[in-house]
């Protein structure tokens, strides 16, 4: 790819894990509000969950998540019985036992939880939902902290699928973004997964970090393929220091230009596809025989908080201080701050401070964003008759605005029909960003778009 169209693409926008993004929720949603929707739900369609632990023991300086880093066991113990009430607290509010298919911890670290405390929070969702054999649970793990006790009480709960944070193997990379875990400590970690059972293994490694290069991009993606992992993703380093202060202790002179991430992430795609992996959307690989790359194939392959997934459910229940929740009607936010999340649930009310109500053109242009992110292509007639109530119909002034990337070869348009090229897949999320009625692109809440 020639280094001016990279540059004249470098523009900050959404990595769309939803629609309308997290930076334009408002006030008018409430806990009423939410109580509402969840009693309006219908009980037959099956839900995912995904719960939140902040909780980090140090703090990696790449880090763009809601983590407090805390010495001590018991604010974190203080903190999953508050959350485990929260479940009582929404379970009480629908309007029956639902299924539960996708249950999802993240973090900052779960790994900050006790092996006794899995079988707590797990014992609570089975009294609360319908949580069946085939049900995914997947855990965020870092490797640093785990032990192999630790391990077996995650199988023991029935937890069977884990991501593992890499980010780079390389030494000076790890100490410049402040996360030393030498391969030897995930390959040992690995081994004990697989050993008690958990074998879908996930690995998150990342480009565009201080004295990264297209050859040990090309490396860390070997190093990480030897590991077998059924699913590797692999992010672009955003670094947002105005949103998290402490990405300032990592010194902006070391981090490349858009032209360098460019061939850093092109040195890796490169090389997990001759390991056998399938490109998945923008930024995800996986084996052949796992079930995201049998989504693509088929069709079924969706986009979520959580990135690319096979999770289709329409509702997501959001546990934990600042964790986000999608129902049909829009999108609920929970309180960040750890005391006002407490005081709520200690009070019996919902702690959601923010969300965003869908209109059906969001719905729309949501459905379009996730298609464009998920399959490169999209029929704009095929999509908008599944939203008769959609006023929008015509989308003129969108596709006017995507003529600059069909110059470049980043996209082709027959009539209504677009298809990103190969070519253009990296400048997928402008291609989105079309169709964005509440984007200013640019704008500096939003990473880079490559």
């Amino acid at each position: 790819m020639k280094a001016d169209i990279t540059e004249k693409y470098d523009l900050r926008v959404p990595r769309y894990t939803s629609y309308p993004t997290a930076p334009h929720f408002n006030d008018k949603v409430n806990g009423a509000m939410y109580r509402e929707w969840l009693g309006a739900l219908d009980f037959a369609v099956p839900l995912s969950l995904y719960f939140h632990i902040p909780f980090c023991d140090s703090m990696c300086w790449f880090c763009g998540c809601y983590t407090k880093i805390v010495k001590r066991y018991e604010p974190v113990k203080e903190y999953l019985d508050t959350m485990l009430r929260e479940i009582d607290l929404v379970a009480d509010a629908l309007p029956g036992r639902f299924q539960a298919k996708h249950i999802h911890w993240g973090g900052g670290s779960p790994t900050m939880l006790k092996g006794e405390d899995w079988r707590l929070a797990i014992d609570k969702l089975r009294s609360r939902f319908d949580i069946g054999e085939t049900a995914e649970i997947a855990v965020e793990l870092d490797p640093r902290t785990a032990t192999e006790d630790y391990v077996k009480a995650l199988a023991a709960a029935g937890v069977n699928r884990t991501s593992i944070g890499v980010q780079g193997f390389h030494q000076d990379v790890q100490e410049a973004i402040n996360r030393v875990q030498p391969f030897e400590i995930t390959e040992r970690v690995v081994g004990w997964l697989r050993k008690h059972g958990i074998n879908n293994v996930n690995l998150d490694l990342m480009y565009g970090l201080p004295y990264q290069t297209p050859e040990r991009a090309r490396e860390q993606a070997a190093m990480a393929a030897a590991l077998k992992p059924v699913r590797v993703a692999l992010f672009g380093y955003a670094h947002v220091p105005w949103i998290r202060s402490h990405q300032k202790m990592i010194d902006e002179s070391l981090l490349p230009d858009t032209t360098e991430r460019w061939k850093q992430f092109v040195a890796s795609s490169e090389k997990l596809l001759e390991e056998g992996y399938v490109a998945v959307g923008l930024d995800h690989f996986a084996l052949p025989a796992d079930e995201l790359a049998t989504a693509l194939k088929e069709g079924r392959l969706h986009r979520n908080f959580q990135g690319y997934t096979t999770d289709e459910a329409a509702v997501m229940l959001g546990f934990g201080a600042s964790s986000i929740g999608f129902l049909p009607q829009g999108y609920v936010q929970n309180a960040p701050p750890l005391k006002a999340y407490k005081s709520a649930i200690d009070a019996g009310e919902f702690p959601i401070f923010k969300g965003l109500q869908l209109s059906s053109e969001d719905r729309l242009r949501g459905d379009i964003i996730e298609r464009l992110m998920c399959d490169f292509a999209i029929d704009l007639d095929a999509v908008s008759s599944r939203h008769q109530d959609a006023p929008t119909r015509d989308f003129r002034k969108e596709l006017a605005a995507l003529a600059p990337l069909v110059e470049d070869g980043i996209i082709n348009i027959k009539g209504a029909e677009i298809s990103i090229t190969e070519y253009g897949r990296p400048f997928s999320r402008l291609v989105a960003a079309a169709f964005d009625s509440y984007l200013n692109i640019g704008e500096k809440r939003h990473s880079k778009a490559v």
